[in-house]
């Protein structure tokens, strides 16, 4: 027993040809080519002589502005889907996670527990020692400092105390770390 037959493929139904869609051209249409960047799959139907030269004479982003491409390129980055910037949320969730698995594997979630930028925006050392010369606790705004800083001139003024040596240099270690902090934080007035 044969296992095919000799004119399975055989067939006396005509066989449809595609013609070239370019104007007086009578070749075959084997190669699709899209109409147009709105209606990518609408094409148009050439031999090979045609499709290379309508590729090759063919522009995606004709008659768009270079505003218009670049918005399209960013689009196209990620897929046409919003995106945020790394680091914003991701500290955030990832302490929302670390407390999550705490809980399931039976141990209280600790404080410490969380990755640094998830506690806050680091700081530089000068800043955190300005902070806390001034007996403040990030983060805090300008406002703020200014508040404390008049509280703690009156408290450690050194004619409150006599003219001590103590008392002068702490003073003037206050002086410098809201001079420093309103460089960093700006002075509104």
């Amino acid at each position: 027993m044969r296992a095919f037959k000799d004119n399975l493929f055989d067939t006396d139904r005509p066989v449809k040809v595609r013609l070239c869609d370019h104007p007086a051209c009578g070749q075959a249409g084997d190669f699709r080519a899209p109409k147009n960047r709105d209606a990518l799959t609408e094409y148009y139907f050439f031999c090979l002589d045609h499709v290379r030269a309508y590729n090759k004479a063919w522009d995606y982003f004709a008659g768009l502005s270079p505003d218009e491409i670049e918005h399209y390129n960013r689009e196209a980055t990620v897929w046409e889907r919003p995106s945020w910037p790394m680091g914003q949320w991701g500290a955030y969730e990832q302490a929302l996670r670390d407390k999550a698995m705490h809980g399931i594997f039976g141990q209280a979630p600790r404080d410490d527990d969380a990755p640094p930028s998830a506690k806050g925006p680091a700081m530089p050392q000068a800043e955190r020692d300005a902070m806390a010369i001034l007996e403040l606790q990030p983060p805090a705004d300008f406002a703020a400092i200014k508040a404390q800083y008049r509280v703690m001139v009156k408290k450690h003024h050194p004619d409150l105390h006599g003219g001590a040596r103590d008392a002068e240099e702490k003073f003037k270690n206050i002086n410098q770390a809201f001079a420093l902090l309103r460089e960093i934080y700006g002075d509104p007035n």
